[in-house]
């Protein structure tokens, strides 16, 4: 995962072997170590920015599916917003390496019947997941690298203020760095320009309210922090594959 990046789906980590992993989720630095399952709207700008885990596996759902689960609002509502599901290495569950082994073989299948078994078996993980993590806060980094922190403290300003107009220096200055330097920084660890990500913030926040408001979709673009129409239309289409309106006409239903 050289840069960070989103796409539309609902993401699962299990971290089956070897260290951790250190990922940035919507801004947050997240550790997630051995036995740790993490699950997170990948819509929010993610980037694996450490690993020394040897072996990981990867799943991801649908939106339109994950929608379509029937989840509790509070746990929808958590992963909308960026914030990640992440069990504590302490609360592995022996049987998870083998089950997603298992489902990584039922989804290469061609019986239709060995997805259908795979995907009730990873709505219930997430149940569990939920069910165990969704009042515990993530673990957040504590490591003492001051670039990865300077860096982090950019990205964290950007997830906290991407709904207003922001410039280069606003941005550096969270990180208390000259405006140039910040960006080489940030481009040595992030692997995209800063207005790249802070586009990608504003294109998640925008994912999030035409699927769970009904706010017209010119105010969805004020809301997110574009300051025009025609380019919130032009980016997230381009992104998305499809205009906003289509958009909210594809997931309205089961998200409300």
């Amino acid at each position: 995962m050289g840069a960070a990046h989103q796409h539309d789906d609902l993401e699962i980590n299990l971290v089956a072997e070897g260290g951790t992993m250190l990922y940035l989720f919507g801004g947050v630095p997240v550790e997630v170590g051995p036995g740790s399952v993490a699950a997170f709207w990948a819509a929010v700008p993610h980037q694996l920015v450490a690993n020394s885990a040897t072996r990981v596996h990867w799943v991801y759902v649908p939106f339109a599916t994950f929608l379509g689960w029937g989840l509790p609002d509070s746990l929808v509502s958590r992963l909308l917003s960026g914030i990640p599901l992440v069990s504590a290495p302490s609360a592995a569950v022996q049987t998870d390496p083998a089950n997603f082994a298992q489902w990584a073989a039922d989804f290469t299948s061609d019986q239709p019947e060995r997805h259908r078994i795979a995907m009730l078996e990873v709505e219930a993980r997430l149940r569990r997941l939920a069910l165990a993590t969704l009042g515990e806060p993530v673990c957040r980094y504590t490591g003492g690298d001051p670039a990865l922190r300077r860096v982090f403290a950019m990205v964290r300003y950007i997830a906290e203020h991407f709904r207003e107009p922001l410039t280069v220096a606003d941005i550096a200055g969270a990180a208390q760095l000259h405006p140039n330097y910040a960006m080489t920084q940030f481009r040595k660890v992030v692997h995209t320009t800063v207005s790249d990500y802070l586009m990608q913030c504003r294109l998640a926040e925008a994912r999030r309210l035409l699927v769970t408001t009904d706010l017209p979709v010119n105010d969805v673009a004020s809301a997110a922090g574009f300051g025009s129409v025609s380019r919130f239309y032009t980016a997230f289409t381009s992104a998305c594959g499809t205009p906003p309106a289509a958009f909210r006409r594809e997931h309205w239903g089961p998200a409300r």
